[in-house]
């Protein structure tokens, strides 16, 4: 390599260095949680951590959270086992469970054990890929509505930020992501899509790989397939540098609060990534994770079950004629109110519902995730109550009004 090629290596590493170390990587818990915060101007802006604190401190015991495609059943019985036979040896780094993992991923999936790498939730290595592959002159490209964490990296690399809307059918528009730019970095395709739970076909993913631009990463996030009969992409990986694929134990294994999740695609991507940051897993993630692969029945259950409590609730919106975005096979789904979605939202919170929020293209549009069929009973009682009840000006604050919430940036 010349010395200026060299150069411009060693300055574009140390400006994706920068970057990464400054953005927040945002999960799907901050963006429900800032969905919640109060409108009006603060008076007394507080941290990110302080909002978190106040909001959940004021928030009832026995209120409903079905706000952040949360798996409320939690992790698997063997994946609790597995935790607390394993806590003991927490003060020690164990990269050895982590290849266990890694291992009995790719022999399930037929996946070679070094196009795989294990990261604390699937957060990160979205952000890294839209860190790694935009920039100034390589812009990001989305459906309209799909999930925003892409975005906010793209901005934060100073990205243009190109959306599409979905298809009359609510899936990916995977010819209007292609020509969206020739020169784009990272074209963004969230399958089953959040927060519509609508699927993009396996062909048409296919499609959009062969007829995108070639310089173009392809960045499928598939966090929510197993909950889906959608057909997974991973084998794309093997012969191709212009893919990576997103999985996360977060939805159906229910361990969004333990963090684990992978990156498929070729070594030479995957080394690109660890360029924006590299961290030991934890033991329990781990071990965690490993296991609840192991048990066979985890994914049959819970998809079967997560489908009973969401077709019950879509079988009530429709009896009491309310409009749903149709099409969903994931743990969300998304109501058009009719009015402010963030009015709708206020008004069941007083109700001990916390529900979903609203994208800019659809505000009266409200995402609901599928919590236990408990939680769904006491939605649909609330729901009904809420929208046979006109809007008022009681209804236009949410119960946090009295906490000062900084914008998420």
């Amino acid at each position: 390599m010349s010395n200026a090629s060299s150069s411009v290596s060693r300055r574009s590493f140390m400006r994706m260095a920068g970057i990464a170390a400054s953005i927040p990587v945002l999960s799907e818990s901050h963006f429900a949680w800032a969905a919640q915060q109060p409108t009006k101007p603060a008076s007394k802006p507080v941290s990110q951590q302080q909002m978190m604190k106040q909001m959940m401190m004021s928030m009832p015991k026995d209120a409903v959270l079905i706000n952040a495609n949360e798996n409320p059943l939690g992790p698997c019985e063997a994946a609790r086992s597995a935790i607390a036979s394993v806590a003991s040896k927490g003060g020690r780094y164990d990269i050895l469970e982590m290849m266990n993992l890694v291992d009995v991923f790719a022999k399930q999936n037929n996946v070679d054990p070094d196009y795989i790498a294990v990261y604390a939730g699937s957060s990160e290595p979205l952000h890294y890929s839209v860190l790694t592959y935009t920039s100034p002159t390589r812009s990001f490209v989305a459906g309209n509505p799909t999930y925003e964490a892409g975005g906010r990296a793209a901005e934060i690399a100073k990205a243009k930020v190109l959306q599409t809307p979905l298809t009359s059918t609510y899936s990916h528009d995977v010819k209007a992501l292609a020509a969206a730019d020739s020169s784009a970095g990272v074209i963004y395709l969230c399958n089953p899509n959040n927060p519509t739970g609508t699927i993009t076909s396996r062909k048409d993913i296919l499609w959009l790989l062969d007829n995108k631009s070639k310089d173009t990463m392809l960045l499928v996030d598939e966090a929510y397939i197993h909950l889906s009969d959608a057909e997974s992409v991973t084998d794309q990986v093997a012969n191709r540098k212009d893919i990576i694929v997103l999985r996360t134990f977060s939805k159906i294994y229910g361990m969004a609060g333990i963090r684990c999740g992978l990156a498929i695609a070729h070594p030479d991507v995957l080394r690109k990534l660890e360029s924006c940051g590299q961290n030991a897993m934890p033991i329990t993630s781990s071990i965690a994770a490993r296991v609840s692969l192991e048990d066979t029945a985890l994914i049959p259950a819970r998809k079967a079950y997560i489908a009973e409590a969401r077709n019950e609730t879509l079988k009530f919106l429709a009896a009491n004629n309310y409009k749903v975005i149709p099409g969903s096979q994931s743990n969300c789904f998304m109501i058009d109110t009719g009015r402010k979605g963030r009015d709708v939202m206020a008004a069941m919170a007083q109700k001990k519902v916390i529900i979903g929020r609203t994208w800019a293209i659809w505000p009266n549009v409200v995402r609901i995730s599928v919590g236990t069929k408990e939680d769904m009973a006491k939605f649909r009682t609330a729901f009904k109550e809420v929208m046979d009840t006109p809007p008022t000006s009681a209804y236009l604050h949410t119960p946090f009004e009295d906490v000062s919430f900084p914008q998420l940036s």
